[in-house]
């Protein structure tokens, strides 16, 4: 097959993409991923990390070089993001995940897609709707939220126009942000009336995404509703909870879709991912999201950096996946790794801002 954008890279860069995109793991079987001219690798571009000056994952000061603020303003974060987004289009990534709690990542990735004057066709869009980003563009907020969940009816039309005004038709999956049993967005007729709505009008998919240790649960409920093609999950080799009823999702036909794949930068402190992956001659990062893609429930994959560096890390993982398939490193990881999803939750509760 030829790539969509070709004629945009060196000779040897694409070859080298053509090499990466045949691994049958990480192709996507036919799907709303898919773009123009050619399927989309199971590995996509979250922007939880980008859009914002501060996140939960470890380490967050070495991967942007400095805690000076100023290396941290809205337009220093911009071209950020601008960079790793240019990679990511460079390297063949095609599914771009953002949030209107994710800062300004809705606002860069759409300033992104119209300078690069890229059509609908050519990209996949995700965005989520449910908290409002309260932080007012600071790391530290003495205590406050970072951002404040609300899934009621007057919210999601509130934000379901400030996404549009953002990204525009480039639009493709509009998901619930963190649904669980306890905020009752999975029982509220009126807010599941306007997602079908949604769909019928705007052509857009409609999704989930989910969060702790209810994660199994709340998705039980969202497939009884019928509404949903896609839920966007936490499962990694540390927390590994929900996957039987990822499976039965991905039986009943919905997309999986894949975040906190290195659960915050946590799985690179293991020394068992460690060890395996020096033996292996591999990067511990690629290893991990390897693991995730090796799963029955086919996923794409969010990787989260905020460097070309980490993304073209990353992306080794694409090679990787039918290796762990065929042998039993990938059983090992798995019964060496996973954790208990309470004191992982709990764990993941109290990492700080950076």
């Amino acid at each position: 097959f030829i790539w969509p954008p070709v004629r945009m890279v060196r000779c040897a860069e694409r070859r080298k993409i053509l090499l990466l995109g045949a691994c049958l793991c990480a192709m996507a079987k036919p799907c709303f991923f898919e773009v123009a001219g050619a399927p989309t690798p199971r590995l996509g571009l979250g922007l939880a990390a980008l859009g914002r000056p501060g996140y939960i994952n470890l380490g967050r000061v070495e991967d942007l070089g400095s805690a000076d603020p100023a290396e941290r303003s809205v337009e220093a974060m911009q071209r950020r993001a601008w960079e790793v987004l240019d990679e990511a289009w460079r390297l063949g990534l095609r599914y771009f995940d953002c949030a209107r709690s994710y800062g300004h990542s809705e606002e860069f990735l759409g300033a992104w897609l119209r300078q690069k004057e890229l059509l609908k066709e050519d990209v996949a869009v995700g965005s989520k709707w449910g908290y409002r980003y309260t932080a007012d563009w600071r790391v530290d907020t003495a205590g406050e939220p970072h951002e404040v969940k609300d899934h009621s009816l007057a919210h999601l039309e509130s934000q379901e126009k400030e996404t549009q005004s953002f990204l525009g038709d480039h639009l493709r999956l509009y998901q619930i942000h963190s649904a669980t049993l306890e905020s009752g967005v999975l029982e509220n007729q009126e807010v599941l009336n306007r997602l079908k709505a949604l769909r019928e009008e705007k052509g857009w998919k409609i999704g989930l995404s989910l969060s702790g240790v209810g994660q199994s649960k709340a998705l039980a409920k969202a497939l009884q509703t019928g509404v949903f093609d896609s839920v966007q999950a936490t499962w990694n080799l540390m927390e590994q909870s929900c996957g039987a009823t990822l499976k039965e999702a991905h039986d009943a036909g919905l997309e999986v879709i894949i975040k906190e794949g290195m659960a915050n930068g946590r799985i690179l402190q293991r020394p068992e991912l460690l060890e395996v992956a020096e033996k292996m001659k591999v990067a511990p990062d690629a290893l991990a999201l390897a693991a995730i893609m090796a799963q029955p429930f086919e996923p794409m994959v969010l990787s989260g950096a905020v460097t070309s560096q980490q993304l073209r890390s990353n992306l080794r993982a694409l090679e990787l996946c039918d290796q762990l398939k065929d042998g039993d490193v990938l059983t090992s990881l798995m019964t060496q790794l996973q954790t208990d999803p309470d004191a992982y939750w709990k764990e993941r509760s109290g990492l700080t801002w950076n």
